[in-house]
C-alpha cells in the first residue's frame, strides 16, 4: 500500500507467523504508527549518562586517594558519570507526554523502514528456535529482532529464545523507545499492537 510517512495515515500490512504464513491484514492507526520523525524527540527519549561499567579504558586512579591532600577522584577513562540515568531505569524523568510521543516516533520510524512486523501470535514450540531462527535469517538486513506480545511472555517464547543472542522478548507493556532503537527489526503480535495503540491514546494523568 502507498503511503506518506509521516503524515498519521493508518498503515495497512499482511499478518504473518514464524511459519510465514498468511493471516490476513491489519491497520496500524496513523496517530500512532505514521506520525512526523523527530529526532529530537528521539534524542530527548533515549539520553543516557555513561556509568564507570560502561566507558572502556583503564580503571586506574590518576593518583593515590590518601595522603597527599587531594579529593577522591574517578579513573582515567573519562567522561563517565557515578550514577547517572539509565536509558531502561523508570528514573529517566521525562514528562509523559514526551516520553509517549519518542514511542510513537520510534515506532513510526520502523514501520517507514519496512522493519515492523504484525505477527498473528506469537506461539513457539517449547525449547525450539529452529522456527524463529529461520524466520529471521529470511529477514533483510537484519541484525537484532524484539519480539513484543501483548500480555506477559509465555514459557515456551522465552525457552524458544533463550539461546538466540540476535533475539529479544518483551510484554507491550516494557516497550519504550531505547528498546526499539536497540532492535533494527520489530515483531509484534496483534495483540501487542492493539495494547499500544490503547496505551497511547489513554489520557495522560497530571
Amino acid at each position: 500500500m502507498y503511503y506518506v510517512a509521516g503524515l498519521f495515515q493508518d498503515l495497512v500490512i499482511p499478518v504473518t507467523n514464524f511459519h510465514d504464513e498468511g493471516k490476513g491484514f491489519m491497520v496500524l492507526p496513523g496517530d500512532v504508527f505514521n506520525v512526523p520523525i523527530r529526532k529530537d524527540i528521539i534524542h530527548r527519549g533515549t539520553h543516557s549518562t555513561k556509568t564507570i561499567s560502561e566507558v572502556s579504558g583503564t580503571g586506574r586512579k590518576p593518583w593515590q586517594q590518601k595522603g597527599l591532600g587531594r579529593a577522591r577522584h574517578g579513573t582515567l577513562r573519562g567522561g563517565s558519570t557515578m550514577h547517572g540515568p539509565k536509558p531502561r531505569s523508570h528514573a529517566i524523568k521525562l514528562k509523559k507526554k514526551v516520553r509517549r510521543l519518542g514511542l510513537k516516533i520510534a515506532l513510526s520510524a520502523r514501520a517507514a523502514e519496512g522493519k515492523l512486523h504484525v505477527f498473528e501470535d506469537l506461539e513457539a514450540p517449547p525449547r525450539k528456535t529452529k522456527n524463529i531462527v529461520n524466520y529471521v535469517n529470511q529477514l533483510e538486513n537484519t541484525k537484532k529482532v524484539l519480539l513484543v506480545d501483548g500480555g506477559p511472555i509465555n514459557e515456551n517464547l522465552k525457552l524458544a529464545t533463550q539461546n538466540p543472542l540476535y533475539v529479544n522478548v518483551l510484554p507491550s507493556i516494557g516497550l519504550n523507545v531505547y528498546s526499539i532503537l536497540l532492535h533494527d527489526t520489530l515483531v509484534m503480535s496483534r495483540d501487542a499492537v492493539d495494547r499500544i495503540v490503547e496505551r497511547m491514546r489513554t489520557p495522560i494523568n497530571r
